[in-house]
């Protein structure tokens, strides 16, 4: 099985080489076929882009892209469309996650950037949406727009499928013209998001294109980052700084590194009849494409003065694991990801025989690990559903574990009483968590949320003043003035 992925606007008759990339899973292989373009390719793809993006997305109100965005997702989530059989078919493929997981979870991302979410998606950020198509009067006197980059160059991550959907879509609703780079990950999605808006919107053709190349090309990136006005980059930090090295410093560079999210229960949440329910939330924030993304949880704060203790938490979340093993299974794991789980494992249990508090739950084949212990570090696990239990009294307690971390932070899953949630996130924000969320949604961010504390659109745009002095002089040179 082979599927041609990415798009390209039209650049003439030339041949565009492709790359060959090939995924293997429970038996099944498929073939995908990147385009690869040269240097001079990419300039004049870069130049039809930020053209089209001057004469067509600048000319449109945000209204029309809103709609025209809705259509397409309307398609994707139609699941007897083609592209949605062939996201069923293939990504499970690629990625190597549970067939129902895929589908579950590319609708609940899905939803987030239809036409009502998208509208709250801009007012989140701009407060007033029509800054993006006309100059809006100021309170202080004076007028202001809000004006996106000619082009936006994206380089995506593959860890989680679709993701690269949320700096796509933003690009878009700032009326610039995009153009992708997909990881070797996870190829596919943002292409067929680009087929499909075409076939919608056809006067968006030469708006945007999705492109190959391997991650770490210097010499290509080097003169592929001197196009884009601005660079949005997602990957482990170290590729990031080596990425900025190769950016101009006249291109502004929006980087997104490894972030770490954690969840913490209070004691209102683990009374006999409410506990259970709570570990299924925290077991699914895990199992979740097995804590892949930034926001997926390593550690659960458990506070004790419950009915169910910590310690009895972390068996109910073990029993929880187990549970939606047999429904989501985990992915196969590769050889260093195996090699990571069994030492991170094996580590944990040699030092729970010093340890009389520590205690491993689940044996190498249950494809899961819960550790409970009193007083750990907040350290990450290995992930692939690989999780800490720790227990603690109050909320002060945990903060200086955290705060040397402040930079790696980024969400919190709360299971509280509403008093302790807004405690809780005021002292959580204060050391460094950029978004508090309820469990079992913390792999879910609503639309528009200010990805690791930052906009999604104000870091795009720059923002256009006519003071009013201008306006107020200008009168001076009306044709009805005597």
């Amino acid at each position: 099985m082979r599927e041609k992925v990415g798009y390209l606007p039209d650049i003439g008759e030339e041949a565009v080489a492709s790359k060959i990339l090939t995924f293997t899973n429970k038996g099944e292989t498929l073939e995908v076929e990147a385009p690869l373009l040269t240097i001079e390719q990419m300039q004049r793809v870069s130049e039809k882009v930020k053209q089209a993006s001057t004469e067509v997305l600048k000319n449109m109100s945000i209204i029309e892209i809103i709609s025209i965005i809705d259509t397409a997702i309307e398609v994707l989530l139609d699941r007897n469309s083609t592209y949605r059989k062939k996201a069923e078919r293939m990504l499970p493929i690629v990625t190597g996650y549970d067939e129902e997981m895929i589908r579950l979870g590319l609708t609940s991302f899905l939803k987030k950037f239809r036409k009502h979410e998208l509208q709250r998606f801009v007012v989140d950020d701009l407060g007033n949406p029509l800054l993006l198509d006309d100059f809006q009067p100021r309170v202080k006197r004076g007028f202001s727009k809000a004006v996106g980059p000619e082009l936006i160059l994206h380089v995506w991550a593959g860890n989680v499928p679709a993701l690269p959907l949320w700096s796509l879509i933003s690009g878009l609703l700032v009326k610039s013209g995009n153009i992708g780079k997909v990881s070797s990950a996870e190829p596919l999605f943002a292409g067929w998001f680009a087929q499909v808006l075409v076939e919608v919107a056809p006067q968006l053709k030469d708006c945007l294109a999705v492109v190959w190349w391997k991650g770490g090309d210097e010499e290509r990136e080097k003169e592929f980052f001197t196009y884009p006005d601005v660079v949005v980059g997602y990957g482990s930090n170290t590729s990031l700084e080596s990425m900025s090295h190769r950016i101009p410093v006249t291109t502004r560079f929006l980087p997104f590194g490894h972030k770490v999210s954690f969840g913490v229960i209070g004691s209102s949440a683990l009374d006999s009849r409410k506990a259970l329910t709570t570990a299924h939330h925290a077991a699914f924030d895990m199992i979740q494409f097995d804590q892949q993304g930034c926001y997926s949880p390593h550690i659960f704060y458990v506070q004790n003065g419950g009915n169910v203790s910590p310690e009895e938490f972390a068996q109910y979340l073990a029993q929880e694991l187990e549970s939606y093993q047999k429904r989501y299974p985990r992915r196969i794991l590769t050889l260093e990801e195996m090699t990571a789980s069994i030492h991170w494992r094996n580590q944990e249990e040699v030092s729970s025989f010093t340890n009389t508090t520590k205690q491993v739950f689940g044996q190498t084949d249950n494809h899961w690990t819960v550790v409970y212990e009193e007083g750990a570090a907040f350290t990450p696990t290995c992930s692939n559903r690989s999780v800490k239990v720790i227990a603690f009294d109050n909320i002060e307690d945990i903060l200086p574990n955290i705060q040397p971390y402040r930079k790696f932070l980024q969400s919190a899953g709360v299971a509280a009483a509403p008093k302790e949630l807004f405690q809780w996130a005021e002292k959580l924000g204060n050391v460094g968590v950029t978004r508090i969320t309820a469990l079992g949604k913390m792999t879910s961010p609503e639309s528009g949320w200010h990805h690791d504390g930052r906009f999604n659109l104000l870091d795009f745009v720059q923002m256009v003043d006519i003071e009013h002095s201008a306006e107020e002089f200008a009168e001076n040179f009306a044709a009805y003035i005597d």
